[in-house]
């Protein structure tokens, strides 16, 4: 019902355009066609907002405003989840990665953004799409734990000012 309403809401919004799918049919289970949203607007609600459904919203940007688009990727959610970069320029390629380094969790380049397997690609969100910690990762284990690190002088302190002080 949920990714439902974001369909109504798409069919609703004079800056968005279901280019395909928008079924949904619960007659027998329920069932959500894979769906397509073009919108014009890249702050519209369904670009911000994680669906968690066979919904995609795109925004078309122009070319000319590639700096701008970035900073929109960027600034428009709060969510983080995975994101890619599809780009044959290397210069490009980098830059772009360096400024979305805090824009998902899992950052594709040149790949799909699905597909992330545990024990064989660490996966997690950051911002409001999670802490970040990499299920199949190898520090993923510090979240059932609580680490703490002691230090035990073996020579008595004669001083309490550090190296640097003196």
């Amino acid at each position: 019902n949920r990714i439902r309403m974001y369909i109504d809401y798409a069919r609703k919004s004079s800056s968005t355009k279901i280019i395909f799918g928008g079924e949904c049919n619960d007659s027998v289970g329920f069932y959500i066609q894979p769906t397509l949203i073009e919108t014009a607007d890249p702050n519209h609600k369904l670009m911000q907002e994680e669906i968690f459904g066979p919904v995609v919203t795109v925004y078309v940007y122009d070319d000319k405003k590639y700096d701008e688009t970035v900073n929109l990727v960027n600034q428009t959610s709060n969510y983080a989840l995975t994101g890619s970069i599809f780009c044959q320029d290397k210069t490009i390629l980098e830059k772009t990665r360096d400024r979305l380094v805090n824009a998902a969790g899992n950052l594709y380049l040149n790949d799909k953004s699905t597909g992330s397997v545990v024990n064989q690609q660490p996966f997690g969100g950051a911002r409001l799409s999670g802490t970040n910690d990499k299920a199949g990762g190898p520090h993923y284990i510090f979240r059932f734990s609580s680490p703490l690190a002691i230090k035990s002088m073996k020579v008595p302190l004669t001083t309490f000012k550090h190296v640097s002080m003196e």
